[in-house]
């Protein structure tokens, strides 16, 4: 698939449904990615005639981020292309992790879609990312749900995150950006091994076409099989609920307790995103010690990430609070 903007629009269009003259926000970090996807999105808007926010997240994190933040401001500016400064609080940044990062981006970027009334944003993450997050995800021991790694189309804090091009790769998106002149800048912190996720980046880089092509194998299976997986988990949750509405849903005990670890922590994590209203679930970890705690004959109540899991005589009942 070629990445031009006509062809862009075209695949965008066929693929997801907006409201007429829609207003949309692309997080931009600078870099290469972000920004190919920010100058399509631009084009895809006119074509529209809607209403583009290019939003910029000074994370804090590094010394220069206010500099490259304003830096960046400057050169859309120039482009005709709105943009928008956020600054992580200052009580948010004191782990200074990967994670604490993306935390407080993904807050700031929806928080300020809900306030100024956008449905959709995009975020420029690509066909290389999803296989580093798939196998980063595989290397912690994730299950067939973590496995099939970034979605297209999903859901936070009321805002659709939308992610057009992860069937594009790396090279095809340097590419776009050399061709129409887009000028970008290199994060630091994505060559820095003391992360995650630059080391498997490292690795795949250095790695010979057998390797690379077998992780794809691996990975595309796992994008073709999660569907039935996902159907599976469900079919088992609507199957042994017993009672459900906005604020709670009880199911039965036994029923859980003779399922197998892997079913049970992720109809577990579903009945979270359920009462949660978002995507994100409690970590594996957590998960698999309350279903450890539930096989004990002397458990009454548990609490997982604000959700209150509580044994009713051969019921459990899961609630935001008690009920």
């Amino acid at each position: 698939m070629k990445l031009t903007n006509k062809e862009f629009i075209k695949n965008i269009e066929k693929k997801y449904i907006f409201e007429k003259n829609p207003s949309v926000a692309v997080a931009v970090s600078g870099g290469p990615d972000s920004m190919s996807l920010l100058f399509l999105i631009n084009a895809f808007i006119k074509y529209k005639k809607g209403k583009l926010m290019a939003l910029i997240v000074d994370h804090r994190i590094r010394k220069n981020s206010k500099e490259e933040a304003r830096l960046i401001s400057t050169y859309l500016d120039k482009n005709n292309i709105n943009s928008q400064i956020l600054t992580a609080n200052k009580n948010k940044v004191r782990k200074k992790s990967m994670n604490e990062a993306r935390d407080n981006r993904y807050n700031l970027l929806t928080d300020y879609c809900i306030k100024n009334n956008i449905l959709h944003l995009f975020i420029a993450h690509h066909k290389d990312d999803n296989l580093e997050t798939f196998l980063s995800r595989k290397i912690a021991g994730s299950d067939f749900y973590g496995l099939k790694s970034m979605s297209e189309l999903s859901f936070y804090n009321r805002v659709n995150i939308i992610r057009p091009l992860l069937n594009f790769s790396k090279e095809m998106l340097l590419s776009y950006t050399k061709k129409n002149k887009i000028e970008y800048i290199n994060d630091p912190s994505n060559f820095n091994l003391d992360y995650t996720r630059p080391t498997i980046r490292n690795f795949l880089k250095k790695s010979d076409q057998k390797t690379i092509k077998e992780i794809n194998k691996d990975f595309e299976n796992i994008l073709f099989y999660s569907p039935y997986f996902i159907q599976m988990i469900h079919e088992i949750l609507l199957k042994n609920i017993v009672d459900v509405d906005s604020k709670q849903i009880v199911i039965s005990l036994n029923n859980i307790k003779n399922l197998n670890e892997i079913t049970s922590e992720n109809i577990i994590r579903r009945i979270y995103q359920f009462l949660f209203y978002q995507s994100n679930a409690p970590r594996s970890k957590k998960t698999k010690i309350l279903i450890s705690e539930l096989k004990k004959l002397n458990f009454n109540i548990f609490n997982l990430k604000g959700m209150i899991v509580k044994k009713n005589d051969d019921f459990l009942t899961f609630s935001r609070k008690f009920v």
